[in-house]
């Protein structure tokens, strides 16, 4: 039985750039969490008996809403839901699910590496068919809807037990609960050089897997510990909790710091790696060093051929804007294509679709490829084990040869979390108003030779980005850019980017803050940071 509940909208309902995220107890209220998913079926408006896959990473109320989800899906025409045993879907298993079932699409609850618990953050995201985050035409649409909501609906009776893996039913509509790690696993097994990857780790090659009690967990215990042969305890803290075991679950320098700290000991493990809530972002460590997800990005393009997925070549890269220009350098030396996209994996989806791009990245720690249409954590871990099997070298052996063949893009991204959203927003006023007048303006030795503010046609379906972000460009090609982040739930999140490229092999060991320390004062003097948040220093450097 339908039942149909009068609602009112609420205001604050626009996706951002991976869904929409709020605080657990802003999703709490009363209608909050049925309206916004109410208004994704009303935007996509699905046929009769469509599949809908729904999954998330386990946080805190995911069960809650995946049962909701449940409910509404069955009172909203659906045929038939796959849903992960227990909730549980890693964002790149969403993604595969939804492209190997043929489903309409998906709803992925997570809000991937924020903290997580009952006043941690929460967040739903549409995929469509093709596996990919909604495109914004259609998360316009679902704002477009959830503001004018005025009713929502949902199936009487409870959901089924999603503890079970099998078919039930909820009126018309097939609830089937699946394995969250099989069909994942067999992808990755049909990816990569397993049987070479076991040699290298039954040679006694160590490797530490931190899955940060998010979703990876169950994920990497399944492939690197039973299917490579890993010993047990590579994979630690591999149990999904609600609230990440109060950690942050954001694979980076600051949270992940216990991992690397045991990675440039001594008698560390030869291979690190972690992954964030929802599993589509990775940090590699290797022995001493610790690979900025540009350089990963380049690095991992200029050796797939080494894996046997790509071992006829890729056939271009993409990375956003703001990730830095080493993926370029390969790209070049290649002859492949290259894409500049603004931040946001669904700006990929259309590139991957049409053949143009193989593998994309991110400088927040996304790499993926054209196997599922998500950033992919463990897909970026395997593939660096593969060219580490193949290779027979370490991690700062692949690194700096691939620095000598290519030169070496310094890099920096400076994060100033939960500022006043007005002096954000002044700041980058400030920066778009100044943009006319800025170029030849000399800053010390450095000389503007370009500024803008980004904006992106799609050169498949011809769709428009604007507003993307600042880009100031100096002679010799440093840039810096300033973006306000979509990611976050409170105030607002400035990201500085830095980045100076070195050619010279002899200056390749200069460490980055030195490297770019002209290029940050300068971020603060051009972007006026102090003056207008009054902050002295970032939160995270990554």
């Amino acid at each position: 039985m339908i039942e149909t509940i009068a609602t009112k909208p609420f205001d604050d309902q626009k996706p951002g750039t991976s869904g929409l995220r709020k605080k657990v107890p802003h999703f709490q209220q009363p209608h909050y969490a049925a309206n916004f998913l109410q208004a994704i079926f009303d935007a996509v408006a699905t046929g009769d008996g469509d599949t809908l896959v729904v999954g998330g990473d386990g946080r805190f109320y995911n069960r809650e809403v995946i049962l909701l989800a449940i409910r509404m899906a069955a009172a909203n025409g659906y045929g038939r839901v796959i849903v992960g045993r227990g909730g549980l879907l890693s964002t790149p298993a969403a993604s595969h699910l939804i492209r190997k079932r043929g489903a309409a699409g998906g709803i992925i609850l997570s809000a991937s590496h924020n903290p997580g618990g009952p006043n941690g953050d929460f967040g739903i995201k549409y995929n469509i068919a093709n596996g990919g985050p909604a495109p914004e035409r259609i998360t316009e649409a679902i704002f477009a809807k959830a503001s004018a909501l005025t009713r929502y609906r949902v199936w009487a009776e409870t959901a089924p037990d999603i503890s079970r893996i099998g078919e039930s039913r909820l009126g018309d509509m097939v609830v089937e609960v699946v394995d969250p790690v099989a069909d994942y696993a067999e992808l990755m097994e049909s990816l990569f050089d397993f049987a070479l990857i076991r040699d290298l780790i039954a040679s006694g090659f160590t490797l530490r897997f931190d899955a940060m009690h998010a979703v990876t967990g169950p994920y990497a215990r399944e492939i690197l510990e039973n299917r490579l042969g890993a010993p047990r305890g590579t994979v630690i803290n591999g149990v999904p909790l609600p609230d990440f075991g109060g950690g942050h679950p954001d694979p980076n320098a600051v949270h992940a710091a216990a991992l690397i700290e045991e990675m440039m000991s001594p008698d560390g493990p030869e291979f690190g790696a972690a992954s964030d809530g929802d599993g589509d972002r990775n940090l590699i460590v290797g022995k001493g060093i610790v690979v900025s997800p540009s350089d990963s990005l380049a690095i991992l393009a200029a050796n797939a051929p080494l894996a046997p997925a790509y071992a006829g070549g890729i056939a271009g890269i993409a990375r956003s804007m703001p990730t830095s220009q080493a993926a370029d350098r390969v790209a070049e030396k290649r002859g492949i294509g290259l894409y500049e996209t603004p931040t946001g994996w669904k700006f990929f989806g259309t590139l991957l679709d049409a053949g143009k791009v193989t593998i994309c990245g991110e400088e927040s720690a996304g790499t993926g490829s054209d196997h599922v249409r998500e950033k992919d954590g463990l897909w970026a871990v395997l593939l660096w084990l593969n060219i580490l099997a193949a290779r027979r070298e370490s991690v700062r052996a692949v690194v700096e040869s691939h620095w000598a063949e290519f030169g070496r893009t310094f890099y920096q991204r400076h994060d100033y979390e939960e500022i006043d959203s007005g002096a954000a927003e002044g700041l980058m006023e400030s920066l778009h108003d100044r943009l006319a007048s800025m170029a030849g303006q000399r800053f010390g030795t450095l000389v503007v030779s370009e500024a803008d503010d980004f904006s992106y046609k799609d050169p498949i379906d011809g769709s428009v980005a604007t507003g993307q972000g600042i880009r100031i460009v100096f002679s010799g090609g440093s840039r810096i850019v300033f973006r306000l982040s979509g990611t976050g739930t409170q105030g607002a999140t400035l990201r500085v980017y830095i980045e100076r490229y070195e050619k010279d092999p002899a200056r390749h060991a200069t460490a980055p803050e030195i490297a770019l320390k002209e290029l940050v004062d300068t971020a603060d003097a051009i972007g006026e940071i102090r003056k207008r948040t009054g902050r002295t220093h970032p939160d995270v450097i990554t």
